[in-house]
């Protein structure tokens, strides 16, 4: 938390300084939440000032926990430090789409077209198979599909060129001011953007349930409408295959300028937060450190004095 440019440091040093006034929500003794009991909750400062992230000994090189209740982080390293971002790009391709209100149900033909030029990555996408743009969204959030990317991209009125453009005009409209876009895929590195802006793009996707759907299924299918195959796909997130995460978006990336990359946005102890890792040195690394600041979340709200205070109303 020393590096002068980071967003976080400032901020943390700001809810540091506030009042020292503890909160916790615990379950009443009649078993009514602490919620609704009119309990608090644990403030954002508090688990700065207990959880001490100072010691959050992380392995990515950029990290951000962002507490979206309320819109502070609780952590950041580097979250300015512009960087590839590989795949993570397919949030912002699935988010234009969605936005520009495409006929979802559109039938799709992949081409030859959409194949990996640049990488020569492989696709469970066959030339000449028909899918719905709904579905290929789909492959290309949860699959982390390049073909299907491309072909999202190709078929975007206009084009590529004008995909890319409506990317970054939405980069800009977001106030993302260090994100650029190169494809659709992620493939390119310059496919560039920082932790604190990728925490408004995420902002921005919980505006559409869909990303929930397309991007937190364990595994699903989608449908070829010429044969009538049905080519089956995992989550690329190992992490929605646990039932001990509450995960809303999840979205990986990797290539060899990016790192393993990492953004979720999730609900750990009823607190909603959008967690971002880039470049994490080892392949597993990013679900370590995902795993790291779950703890450390937990541990840090253990710490806090629970001090019940009573309805406003009844004061």
């Amino acid at each position: 938390m020393t590096d002068k440019n980071t967003l976080a440091a400032l901020t943390l040093g700001a809810l540091l300084a506030l009042p020292a006034v503890v909160f916790a929500n615990p379950p009443s003794s009649d078993g009514v939440d602490a919620a609704d009991a009119g309990i608090a909750p644990i403030s954002a400062a508090d688990i700065i000032r207990h959880g001490k992230p100072e010691r959050l000994g992380l392995r990515s090189r950029v990290a951000l926990v962002w507490d979206d209740r309320e819109g502070v982080p609780l952590y950041g390293r580097s979250i300015d430090e512009p960087r590839s971002v590989a795949s993570l790009t397919k949030l912002m391709t699935a988010l234009v789409i969605i936005e520009s209100g495409l006929i979802l149900d559109e039938p799709l033909e992949i081409t030859r077209a959409d194949r990996d030029r640049l990488r020569g990555t492989r696709s469970r996408l066959p030339f000449g198979a028909v899918f719905t743009r709904y579905d290929l969204m789909r492959a290309a959030l949860g699959a982390s599909d390049n073909r299907a990317a491309a072909a999202l991209a190709r078929t975007y009125p206009g084009g590529d060129e004008a995909m890319l453009a409506a990317m970054n005009a939405k980069a800009r409209e977001l106030g993302m001011t260090q994100t650029r876009f190169a494809d659709a895929s992620g493939l390119d590195n310059g496919n560039v953007s920082t932790a604190s802006d990728l925490a408004r793009l995420v902002n921005e996707t919980q505006k559409h349930s869909l990303f929930q759907v397309m991007t937190t299924a364990a595994a699903f299918r989608i449908s070829d409408r010429v044969s009538g195959r049905q080519i089956a796909f995992r989550n690329t997130n190992r992490l929605v295959h646990r039932d001990s995460w509450e995960i809303g978006l999840s979205k990986t990336g990797y290539t060899a300028a990016a790192g393993n990359c990492l953004i979720m946005q999730a609900t750990i102890s009823d607190r909603p937060l959008t967690i971002v890792l880039l470049n994490s040195w080892g392949k597993y690394s990013r679900y370590g450190d995902a795993k790291r600041i779950h703890q450390w979340l937990q541990k840090a709200e253990r710490r806090v004095p629970h001090i019940v205070t009573a309805r406003a109303s009844q004061s």
